[in-house]
C-alpha cells in the first residue's frame, strides 16, 4: 500500500477513535475542528505523497485544517449560542404578554361585575 493512502488511513482511524473516546456529543466548535484536521491531513497527505513526503503533508495538513476548522466551527458554535439566547428571550417576553393578557381580561370582568 503506497505511504500516502496508509497516511490517510491511520489519520482517519485516529479520528474515529478520538471521537468514539467521548462520552457526549461533539459540539459544533468540536467537530469543525475534527472534520477540518482530517480534511487537511488527507489533503496534506496527497500533496506530500506528490513531492516523496506523505506523513509530513498529512502532519503539517491536519493541523492546519484544525486551525481552520476550528476557526469556523467556533464562529457557528458562537451563533448558535446567540440564537439560542434569542429564542429564550423571545419565549420569555411572550410569556409575559400572555401573563398581561390575562389580567387585562380578568380586569374587564371586574368592571363588568360591578
Amino acid at each position: 500500500m503506497p505511504r500516502w493512502i496508509w497516511a490517510i488511513v491511520c489519520t482517519f482511524v485516529l479520528a474515529v477513535a478520538l471521537t468514539a473516546c467521548s462520552g457526549q456529543p461533539l459540539s459544533t466548535r468540536e467537530k469543525g475542528t475534527l472534520g477540518g484536521g482530517v480534511l487537511g491531513a488527507g489533503t496534506g497527505a496527497i500533496i506530500g505523497a506528490a513531492v516523496g513526503h506523505p506523513a509530513a503533508g498529512a502532519a503539517i495538513g491536519g493541523a492546519m485544517g484544525a486551525v481552520g476548522g476550528y476557526a469556523v466551527g467556533n464562529a457557528m458554535q458562537n451563533q448558535e449560542t446567540q440564537q439560542q439566547q434569542t429564542q429564550s428571550q423571545m419565549e420569555q417576553q411572550q410569556q409575559e404578554i400572555e401573563r398581561q393578557r390575562r389580567e387585562l381580561e380578568e380586569m374587564r370582568q371586574q368592571q363588568q361585575t360591578e
